[in-house]
């Protein structure tokens, strides 16, 4: 098995009641480019999740609701699970220098960002997609 390294491309920063990605400067560069999407896909490591008990989680009650069946941590948003990868899709705000505002986010101020992604309407968006019924409510 081969393993790798996922390195930060820059930290959540929550100020004000505003909420920022601080980009690191070597990676600034990596912004242009995104000034005409409104949308964009962040993807952040949930650090305080990052331990054995919280990686070692295979199965859970979405939303910790028992009512609910359990299923496998992949059937679910759980930010407990084996590699604690978070996603949110986010408007983005401005665009300013080693920074990206945006509207808000699932995550910690100091939470590591590994990657933002454009939000592209035509192969992000599956209004046909289908979910199990113990979504629902």
């Amino acid at each position: 098995m081969k393993f790798f390294k996922v390195f930060p491309v820059g930290f959540i920063e929550l100020k004000g009641g505003k909420v920022f990605i601080k980009v690191l400067e070597r990676y600034r560069n990596c912004l242009k480019g995104l000034d005409g999407f409104s949308h964009l896909i962040v993807l952040y490591w949930l650090h305080l999740r990052d331990n054995p008990v919280d990686r070692g989680t295979i199965q859970v009650y979405p939303k910790g609701d028992i009512s609910k069946p359990l299923v496998g941590v992949f059937a679910t948003r759980s930010p407990s699970r084996p590699n604690p990868i978070g996603l949110s899709v986010v408007r983005k705000l401005e665009i300013g220098e080693g920074y990206l505002r945006i509207d808000r986010i699932d995550a910690f101020n100091g939470t590591p960002v590994i990657d933002v992604k454009p939000y592209i309407k035509r192969s992000d968006c599956i209004p046909d997609a289908e979910e199990p019924n113990w979504l629902r409510g």
